[in-house]
């Protein structure tokens, strides 16, 4: 078990980036950065786009390393700009593909399967700044289904890993 820190969370229940990236940024509403998300086994995040939504059921949370985001760009960085669910410190959460892990707020556990690298899109290089994409290729995050309901908060957590990921996928 580590000690890690749930920067932001976000519960956003709209697809916000349409059209091109080249447009420009949209503006983006508040409110969709929480202290507090209910997350439901095998649905997602309550309130959150993809909750209950047949075709991401799979990989309805996405986590992401603070680490990993530039550290300058035109509008910041952080969730509302990425559009991942939560934002870490403490943990490469990117080499965790194909494992089972957890994170505890202290509510109790949340049990996450990381199935997939959440692969960062040309709307990074408008976001975050030009040549994003390119740098979060390997570290935009990954896609999570949530195997256990419960809640995440935002500050200190623990992050533990319940079944490693198989040797083919590290």
């Amino acid at each position: 078990m580590a000690r890690v820190d749930i920067l932001q969370l976000l519960v956003s229940p709209v697809h916000r980036y349409a059209g091109r990236p080249g447009d420009g940024v949209p503006e983006l509403p508040p409110g969709e950065l929480v202290t507090t998300a209910e997350v439901r086994a095998h649905l997602g995040i309550v309130g959150d786009r993809y909750f209950n939504q047949p075709a991401h059921r799979n990989a309805s949370i996405t986590l992401m390393a603070a680490e990993r985001l530039p550290q300058s760009g035109p509008y910041g960085t952080g969730l509302l700009l990425t559009r991942r669910n939560v934002l870490l410190r403490g943990v490469d959460i990117d080499a965790y593909i194909g494992a089972t892990v957890f994170l505890d707020s202290g509510t109790g556990p949340v049990d996450l399967e990381v199935r997939s690298a959440a692969r960062p899109c040309a709307w990074m290089n408008t976001t975050l700044g030009p040549g994003a994409q390119r740098a979060l290729r390997g570290g935009g995050g990954v896609r999570c289904r949530p195997l256990t309901d419960g809640i995440l908060a935002v500050g200190p957590a623990e992050f533990g890993v319940r079944r490693p990921a198989p040797a083919r996928d590290r």
